[in-house]
């Protein structure tokens, strides 16, 4: 029994020293041979180096991301960096169209969740409702929503020339607060980052923006 056990723990040590290998197998027929092993190779050492042979293969085995290199930190869930393709306010001209269709892609007249940056221009935004309000070409034109009561501030608001109008409750909040549509501020979309869809909005709340929309421009 002493012989086999010294075999096995010789088999898996060879790699990391050679030379005791032999001195166990020359001795293997005689008494205790595992201490006689441990005696003459100088047991220290050896399992020194059988600790870096597995440290080694430990480190082989580990993905890159657990080792050498710290895993991205992920963004918070209401502030996050710009998507693939750049959000810009649209400037130019603007045909506001109402056509939701029940297709599972953002329409005209659709309440969608999408980042929206915020003004100060700094990289930074925040995933949000928006009511898309046309197209131009592939690109969705889109208005912001947000569930803060801004008549209590309008006039201050109205001097940044920020404009508001309320659109009531709907499936795209799932508290059921009341949302408001900023008129002033027309973004240009991907629909590739469109995150889900959220409701259709009313043909008649829909034309109440639409009409805010055109005396702002």
């Amino acid at each position: 029994e002493s012989h086999t056990y010294a075999t096995l723990w010789v088999e898996g040590a060879h790699r990391a020293c050679p030379s005791a290998r032999r001195v166990a197998v020359r001795r293997a027929g005689k008494r205790s041979p595992t201490v006689r092993w441990v005696v003459s190779t100088g047991w220290r050492r050896v399992l020194g180096q059988l600790g870096n042979v597995a440290v080694r293969q430990l480190r082989r085995d580990l993905p890159r991301t657990s080792r050498g290199r710290r895993a991205a930190p992920s963004s918070p869930p209401s502030v996050r960096t710009s998507p693939r393709s750049p959000v810009t306010d649209h400037a130019g001209p603007v045909r506001l169209e109402y056509r939701p269709l029940d297709d599972g892609r953002p329409d005209p007249g659709e309440i969608v969740w999408a980042w929206v940056p915020f003004e100060e221009g700094d990289g930074r935004g925040k995933d949000r409702p928006v009511l898309v309000v046309g197209r131009d070409g592939d690109v969705l034109l889109a208005l912001m929503m947000s569930s803060q009561d801004h008549d209590l501030d309008a006039a201050d608001e109205a001097r940044h020339g920020r404009h508001w109008v309320d659109v009531g409750t709907g499936s795209w909040d799932r508290q059921g607060r009341p949302s408001e549509v900023r008129v002033d501020r027309l973004l240009r979309i991907d629909p590739a980052d469109v995150r889900r869809e959220g409701a259709t909005l009313g043909r008649d709340r829909f034309d109440e923006v639409a009409a805010e929309v055109r005396r702002r421009r």
